[in-house]
């Protein structure tokens, strides 16, 4: 992957409550962590984040123990093919189509 790379934590409604870029070389997780650290500050009564697969691992237990935030991955499933419409993507998936 080449260019920039987007981390968007939205409400949801959609509405953008904290963004990063990052080089593409960045893993997702690593890039999560500073995105996580300001988004504690800003919302500090926030209690849950859903999140794509690519921010699954210890971001999870780190989230959790460190800002009491649980970090809930959204998985597909390994039996499904094709296109298929995960719970919660579709909120930050419309910002990425720009």
């Amino acid at each position: 992957m080449v260019g920039p790379k987007r981390h968007l934590v939205v409400d949801c409604l959609g509405l953008v409550l904290a963004v990063a870029a990052t080089a593409a070389s960045v893993q997702d997780r690593d890039a999560a962590v500073r995105l996580l650290q300001r988004l504690r500050t800003m919302y500090f009564s926030l209690r849950l984040v859903w999140a794509d697969g690519g921010y699954a691992g210890r971001l999870v237990g780190w989230s959790a123990e460190d800002f009491h935030l649980t970090l809930e991955i959204v998985k597909r499933s390994d039996d499904t093919t094709g296109f298929v419409v995960l719970p919660r993507r579709r909120v930050v998936e419309r910002h990425s189509a720009g």
